[in-house]
């Protein structure tokens, strides 16, 4: 390890012993960092200090800052940080915010001051914040008044939180308007010194804290960015995913920031706010879910997207249908991509120019993946088994005896399943506990889900295995149906011999229920292993009857 410039040794400490890490790859010449690096300086001040201050860097319907101005109200924010509020190097800082650019300079302030930033979903509650604060052990955050509610209700719950300094009340404002806070020197931290721990979104159980180094917040945009991405420096960025979501953070800051384009930030940007913005503010590379495209369609005929000529999707498996009306709805190919909080952002993805319908792409350059099986050993093309990946960046979790689970002979093993064709081309088939295994079959939920997805009557729908006595599994959909369509016997009927007919008649789902909503996780992925505890509760309710 490089000296840190932490002195604060939190982060570093609870690092899980080196033995237990993935083996990087720092192969390609972009990915040749120096010993000392603060990321910001990389994202904000090498722009300014090269006399591109005037570029704008973010646009939101309340004010458009250029990256001087943005560089300013970072300092400003990093000198109330280490001269008002006590903060050291290596202290962690919990941020609390909507997708802003105040949001953004909060967050890039922690990190140029050397603090470790923990941004939080603005639609956690206190219960939730209190594990992020009790297991990072956060002293100070910072949050916009509006979102105040529930991290004051965290204080009693997270003892370890001392101070909440809130902005929009005008009292980090006031902090922030001192004389000669306008300039700041970056932290001299160290490319291995953390500087983010981000919480998985809880899609298969209990968070865990990612930590990230100085060096893989920009790994990710000199590997996936530049090479499958490719945007240029008149692109302005859009999207719908919280700043908190490394995914959103990416297409947010790190992509657009790192070659001196523009972000828009829209503190809620649900499909019918995302369509008309596109036209506003002349969006040109949009990130979004696969859910945001379907409901988009919709409505395009009433919207100029025009202006955009990319978008990519990621977050969950985009079903090839989703794909295929998309492009013949617009003439663009969504990017597919598979990342991970672990992992930083996108490790496979193709760009246009290689796009596979169907397929997630190959790895990413910079990244290795293979498939493997269940006792680590790589799979023929055409076999499914377990996705393995690693490269620039990879899994270190705070504290959590996961890490073994996730991290396997130098490999990060995502939980997805996966097969790999003789071109290297990625098709995914389910996340590994999602795969249902019926009378000798492995069916992927997901796949009987895109397959429902296309049925009219369809809005929305989740897919897990439940424990049946002569199959071992079997099918069960959760669907949430359009409105005017009635959840009886006959749409059942309905439902199931459209996916017989759409896929192979064995994957069908043999039961079927009609719900008004299904349990996502802040980001909006679907959390099936809650569908998978609703599902065994019925079925011990109805034994027990």
């Amino acid at each position: 390890m490089i000296r840190s410039g932490h002195v604060d040794t939190f982060a570093r400490d609870n690092l899980p012993p080196q033995a237990q890490w993935p083996e990087f790859k720092l192969t390609l010449p972009e990915l040749q960092y120096p010993d000392r690096l603060n990321c910001v300086t990389e994202y904000v001040d090498k722009w300014v200090a090269g006399g591109e201050g005037d570029r704008v860097a973010i646009i939101s319907p309340t004010e458009t800052l250029t990256y001087a101005q943005l560089a300013e109200r970072i300092n400003r924010i990093a000198n109330v940080l280490s001269r008002d509020l006590g903060m050291v190097p290596g202290n962690r800082v919990l941020m609390r915010s909507p997708n802003s650019p105040m949001g953004i300079a909060v967050y890039l302030a922690a990190i140029k001051a050397g603090g470790v930033m923990v941004a939080t979903m603005p639609m956690l509650r206190a219960k939730e914040l209190s594990y992020v604060v009790t297991k990072a052990k956060i002293k100070l955050a910072l949050c916009d008044s509006h979102l105040a509610d529930e991290l004051e209700k965290t204080r009693p719950l997270a003892r370890e939180l001392t101070r909440i300094v809130y902005w929009g009340n005008s009292e980090l404002e006031a902090l922030m308007a001192k004389p000669g806070y306008e300039s700041f020197t970056a932290c001299d931290t160290a490319s291995d010194d953390v500087c983010l721990i981000a919480f998985t979104s809880g899609t298969t159980g209990e968070p865990k804290g990612t930590m990230h180094f100085q060096r893989d917040m920009l790994a990710s945009c000199d590997s996936y960015s530049k090479y499958v991405l490719q945007p240029n420096r008149d692109d302005r960025f859009i999207g719908s995913a919280p700043l908190a979501f490394t995914f959103g953070f990416g297409g947010h800051v790190m992509f657009p920031f790192r070659i001196g384009a523009a972000t828009i930030q829209l503190e809620s940007a649900p499909p019918d706010v995302l369509l008309p913005a596109i036209a506003k503010y002349g969006a040109t590379i949009c990130f979004t879910a696969p859910t945001a495209y379907r409901a988009m369609m919709a409505k395009l005929a009433d919207h100029d997207i025009s202006s955009l000529r990319k978008c990519v999707s990621a977050g969950e498996a985009l079903p090839k249908a989703t794909f295929d009306a998309w492009h013949q709805a617009t003439g663009m190919q969504i990017l597919d991509g598979i990342g991970a909080t672990e992992m930083m952002h996108i490790f496979i993805g193709s760009p246009e120019s290689e796009i596979r319908a169907g397929a997630t792409g190959r790895a990413v350059p910079g990244y290795e993946a293979k498939v493997i099986d269940d006792d680590g050993r790589e799979c023929a093309p055409g076999t499914v088994g377990r996705l393995a990946v690693r490269g620039p960046t990879g899994c270190r979790y705070l504290g959590d005896a996961r890490q073994t689970k996730y991290v396997q002979d130098g490999w990060n093993v995502t939980g997805d399943t996966y097969r790999m064709d003789a071109d290297g081309y990625f098709w995914y088939q389910a996340r590994s506990d999602d795969m249902i295994i019926s009378a000798g079959y492995n069916i992927a939920g997901p796949e009987v889900e895109s397959a429902l997805l296309l049925h009219p009557a369809v809005a929305e729908c989740g897919v897990v295995g439940v424990a049946d006595e002569e199959r071992g599994q079997i099918v069960k959909a959760y669907v949430v149906l359009r409105a005017g369509h009635n959840g009886d016997a006959a749409m059942t009927r309905t439902l199931q011999d459209y996916v017989k007919a759409a896929i192979a008649p064995y994957k069908y789902p043999r039961a079927i229920d009609y719900v008004a909503e299904l349990p996502k996780t802040q980001t909006g992925k679907l959390q099936r292993f809650e569908l998978r505890k609703i599902a065994a509760a019925q079925a011990n309710r109805k034994l027990a009857s």
